[in-house]
């Protein structure tokens, strides 16, 4: 049993990270489009074709499931990928709808980080139509984030003044949470907690979606082990150096994540 995660550089890490903590019987497989990284900044057809140029790529590796581990892919591809593909494939969104439900009784604000062109998507107005009735969601475009990520820039320093720039046309006290909806942004989740008013959450969709990946797996049958948390790194650039920042990154999670003692919920 092998999973496939796939993403335009190392957000989709921190699902995988998320993946290897629930299903630690399984092996993966993460592929990320290195010849084209960032997605959020680029044309939606120009990323379509990327990504089932990658995901193609994947298939002729040989993979049991498929984790589209990128908000910007799902929104663009994962219809079709779908209807192409007769193998289980699990998306990603912003946790818009479990933030709302968690807002509607203190009558406090929800705040989207996101890529530029996942925030332009009719996907994600489609999300926020449908399950903003109370009108509380406000989105926020972050290009440079995935960039910082990239680059492996977590300086608490560098990443604070940078934030705080973002965010000082904004009023903190009237938001209750913050949704992280790129999967590069989990990253600098500890970063924003420290810099961020205690009363503020921080929430991802990367749970949510192991969830939904655990039950697929279920639904198809095919939910047995056969594994012991082996992971393979590709790029589309085929870049040595590439594979061992996706090593140090995913080691960085997971030397993070182990500080938690019990799995979230």
């Amino acid at each position: 049993m092998r999973i496939g995660f796939f993403d335009s550089g190392i957000g989709g890490l921190t699902v995988l990270a998320e993946a290897l903590r629930r299903l630690p019987d399984k092996d993966f497989l993460y592929m990320a489009d290195t010849l084209h990284v960032p997605y959020g900044t680029k044309a939606e057809e120009d990323v379509k074709a990327y990504i089932f140029d990658t995901v193609g790529m994947m298939m002729y590796e040989g993979i049991d499931a498929l984790v589209v581990a990128c908000n910007t892919a799902t929104s663009i591809a994962i219809n079709e990928l779908r209807e192409r593909y007769s193998l289980p494939i699990v998306g990603m969104e912003p946790a818009v709808k479990p933030a709302v439900e968690m807002n509607r009784a203190t009558g406090k604000r929800v705040l989207v980080f996101a890529t530029p062109l996942t925030l332009q998507l009719p996907k994600y107005y489609a999300l926020v139509s449908r399950v903003d009735d109370m009108g509380i969601v406000d989105s926020l475009p972050l290009p440079e984030l995935v960039h910082y990520c990239e680059s492996l820039q977590f300086d608490k320093a560098v990443m604070n003044e940078y934030f705080l720039s973002k965010l000082a046309g904004y009023d903190l006290n009237d938001y209750g949470i913050i949704v992280l909806g790129c999967t590069h942004y989990p990253f600098y989740k500890e970063i924003l907690r420290e810099l961020l008013p205690p009363h503020i959450e921080i929430v991802d969709g990367n749970v949510g979606t192991v969830k939904r990946l655990s039950a697929l797996l279920n639904r198809y049958g095919i939910a047995g082990g056969g594994g012991n948390g082996d992971v393979r790194f590709m790029c589309s650039g085929h870049e040595p150096a590439y594979i061992d920042k996706m090593q140090r990154a995913l080691a960085f999670l997971r030397e993070r994540d182990a500080l938690t003692e019990t799995l979230p919920t």
